[in-house]
């Protein structure tokens, strides 16, 4: 829980928000118990305003370079100004099941 509080203060901090939801779905993957390694993030914030996808994405990379660095293996990316999530009524899509390692196998 450590990593996933990290990288909520780390968003708050940078992109002050109007709508964060931040989920381990680690245990989704194969990953030991209680890994801290894939995160789905959405996130609606001012600073998205004019920005295509690519440089939303490197935006939120960059805030996060540490984590990344440090074991945070993959991060699912859900960007929004606020007026687009507000469009949305709050609903961010949900991630694909895990294809990767031996769940691909099972």
């Amino acid at each position: 829980m450590v990593i996933q509080q990290q990288i909520e203060q780390k968003l708050k901090m940078h992109f002050r928000p109007t709508y964060l939801g931040l989920e381990n779905e680690s245990s989704n993957h194969s990953v030991p118990p209680n890994s801290e390694t894939h995160f789905k993030v959405v996130l609606a914030a001012p600073e998205f305003e004019g920005k295509g996808k690519v440089a939303r994405h490197q935006l939120v990379y960059g805030a996060l370079a540490d984590e990344l660095k440090a074991g945070v293996h993959a991060l699912a990316l859900h960007l929004y100004t606020p007026a687009e999530w507000s469009e949305r009524a709050g609903d961010a899509p949900a991630s694909p099941n895990c294809m990767g390692g031996s769940k691909a196998r099972a």
